[in-house]
């Protein structure tokens, strides 16, 4: 039992494992009978040493950024959520300035610890150990990418929409303090989740970068199909048979002592396909298997700590819903509530543990389908 600085009596959360994964909205509507804000994601950089082809907030990177916000008013609004349970903070490559390391991500973190709230980095874990060692005592999830068997994957991927020329030594030295960091993080002790997006580079890869992740000590491997948004916009599309095959693949080869989690997954209970089904099944009995309902715009907001602006998503492909300057988290995700988009999409089957599709799902493989109108088979 901790005292937070209010004097008041925290009680420590549990570990994070596959029946506790507090970034998941299906917890917080079983909880409140509807979705309500648990979770809020900041930007805190533009700024990023890669420009990967699939990055989803590529077209928002910068090589000079303005300033932030004062830090008071971002903490003054995480203060205000009545039900916060975890934060994210992402970027572009958050830990780029150290500045901005010491001066914001090291007091949020301080601030969610002393809440008694879970917190994550997403990092391409590229940059110096000392800065990740900074941060790693307050932390709870190192959320890294990794879609890569070797140097030359990394190389061809992360740096496609750079300015300028990288030479693959460069990128060579990269790969390598990016798995040496990896694995330091790791066997200290630090909570590493690794991403892969199943997209056409990787769905027939899936299997030995799984192993590498493993090899690597990283706690959880988490595998989100890619869709399309920012510099993916125009990459090409797997089909749901294609996503399906490399699912199954992965399930037949992976270490079943690492925690997998599958996210934004396009294969719903509701579906009429066997095939949909079989995979479901799959999923539901495989042990350390989870399939994490999508936060974004259920139970999370985004933040952009350089202008204010709130999003339901950090991709932003929708427009702000409010401005923290003036509007409180709680009000803008009530407001967001009543968004037609958010009421296109709000269904939920406890049955099924499932919270539907997201508006990058529904876009990109059911752009007629309504689901509320559905039921699990």
């Amino acid at each position: 039992m901790i005292l937070n600085r209010n004097e008041e009596l925290v009680v420590p959360a549990p570990a994070l494992s596959p029946s506790y994964d507090p970034w998941d909205p299906l917890r917080s509507i079983r909880q409140h009978g509807k979705h309500v804000l648990t979770s809020v994601e900041m930007t805190v950089s533009n700024l990023c040493n890669m420009r990967c082809e699939h990055c989803a907030v590529g077209n928002t990177l910068v090589t000079v950024e303005p300033e932030k916000l004062p830090l008071a008013i971002m903490l003054k609004r995480l203060d205000e959520v009545k039900n916060l349970e975890t934060i994210s903070i992402t970027g572009g490559e958050p830990t780029f300035n150290k500045a901005t390391v010491q001066d914001y991500i090291i007091p949020i973190l301080k601030y969610a610890r002393e809440r008694g709230i879970r917190s994550q980095i997403n990092s391409n874990l590229t940059l110096d150990l000392a800065r990740y060692e900074d941060i790693a005592p307050w932390l709870d999830v190192m959320h890294i990418s990794w879609n890569y068997l070797n140097e030359d994957d990394f190389y061809a991927v992360g740096f496609v929409r750079s300015a300028h020329s990288v030479g693959r030594g460069t990128a060579a030295r990269m790969y390598d303090r990016m798995m040496d960091n990896t694995i330091k993080l790791s066997k200290g002790g630090l909570f590493v989740s690794a991403e892969t997006m199943i997209n056409y580079r990787t769905h027939e890869k899936l299997g030995g970068i799984h192993q590498l992740i493993h090899e690597m000590g990283c706690q959880r491997h988490e595998v989100h199909p890619m869709y399309h948004s920012a510099f993916a916009a125009n990459l090409p599309k797997i089909s749901l048979e294609q996503l399906r095959k490399s699912i199954h693949h992965l399930l037949d080869v992976r270490k079943k002592d690492l925690w997998m989690l599958f996210g934004t997954l396009p294969f719903f209970a509701c579906n009429e396909q066997e095939e949909d089904q079989v995979l479901i099944r799959r999923l539901r009995t495989e042990p350390n298997v989870t399939v994490r309902n999508d936060p974004d715009g259920r139970n999370r907001l985004n933040v952009n700590l350089f202008d204010g602006q709130v999003f339901v998503t950090d991709f932003a492909d929708e427009p702000t819903q409010g401005n923290i300057m003036h509007d409180g988290l709680d009000a803008i995700f009530d407001r967001w509530t009543h968004h037609p988009l958010h009421t296109r999409f709000n269904c939920f089957c406890d049955t099924a543990s499932c919270c539907g599709p997201n508006l990058l799902v529904a876009d990109a493989y059911y752009q007629d389908v309504d689901f509320k109108l559905r039921k699990a088979k």
